[in-house]
């Protein structure tokens, strides 16, 4: 049998429609430049058009989604206030005026309080009326000894006179009965061979003092008070003598040496102590109205 080039030969060709094989009829691609190519462009812009529309409805769905939430949870705190059923009120209605503490409220007022101001120790021992507090030489001058500064006394006699010209010498008599002096109190410190008495004279009001006070003069001078173991001083020698007041008490000194020797001058022990012991009574009267001031305070 020979293979010869006969009649052409029977063969299935895909892409004709008549071929032996039938095939589903397809349309032929080009690759070359003899068809029209895609339109990309377009392409693109229905790509991004479905795109869209699914974000849109994703969005629309996820917004009502948020609103069915928010309803069921505004039924349902309505629910739990107790009415068991909406209000048709509007939901942020506020309680009545009167049921809202007002921040404009009247606030409780009080009256101004001010501190009394404090007593003046010095009124309660410038009257008899005032000053009731016990009064003798020991509770003026307690203690057996006074030290003032770096020097110390040595404390003596005391007395307490009630006929008050009767402890005084020169023209002081005159002065205390003429004020109406009604008691006059002594003591006397020593040191050494210097001797000091104190004389307290006590009155019924601070004018009386203080005009005792005025018309004493240089010869104006409280009797030396001796005895206990103190020598006579200052009843025939030169001495030193001072005179003041506070409040209702007039209070005068009398310092020299008990061997009878003149002060003078340069006699600065015996100026020193007489100072010294009208300092001290100062401050014990001063002390009595603070006393008695503190006292009526408290009570």
């Amino acid at each position: 049998m020979s293979f010869g080039q006969g009649g052409p030969q029977s063969q299935w060709d895909p892409w004709t429609p008549q071929s032996q094989q039938q095939p589903q009829q397809q349309q032929p691609w080009n690759g070359g430049d003899g068809g029209a190519a895609p339109d990309w462009a377009a392409l693109a812009e229905a790509s991004e058009a479905r795109a869209k529309r699914r974000r849109l409805l994703f969005i629309g769905g996820g917004a009502l989604a948020t609103v069915a939430i928010a309803s069921a949870v505004a039924v349902a705190v309505v629910s739990a206030n107790g009415s068991g059923q909406a209000s048709d009120g509007p939901s942020s209605q506020l309680p009545a005026t009167a049921d809202i503490p007002s921040s404009t409220a009247t606030e409780p007022s009080f009256a101004p309080t001010s501190a009394p101001p404090p007593l003046d120790p010095k009124d309660f021992v410038s009257s008899a009326k005032k000053d009731k507090a016990p009064l003798s030489p020991d509770l003026l001058f307690p203690g057996t000894q006074l030290t003032m500064g770096d020097t110390v006394y040595k404390k003596g006699p005391t007395a307490d006179t009630r006929t008050c010209g009767s402890a005084a010498q020169g023209t002081l008599p005159k002065v205390l009965d003429a004020n109406d002096c009604t008691r006059l109190l002594r003591v006397t410190y020593t040191k050494g061979d210097t001797a000091v008495t104190v004389g307290v004279a006590v009155f019924d009001t601070e004018a009386q003092a203080a005009k005792a006070k005025k018309q004493a003069d240089k010869k104006s001078i409280v009797r030396s008070l001796s005895g206990g173991g103190v020598k006579s001083f200052c009843t025939g020698a030169v001495c030193r003598s001072t005179t003041n007041s506070y409040g209702r008490y007039a209070y005068f000194t009398v310092a020299g040496f008990t061997g009878g020797k003149n002060v003078t001058e340069k006699s600065t022990e015996v100026f020193r102590a007489g100072d010294d012991l009208a300092e001290f009574a100062f401050r014990q009267i001063r002390r009595r109205g603070e006393a008695q001031a503190s006292a009526a305070a408290e009570g």
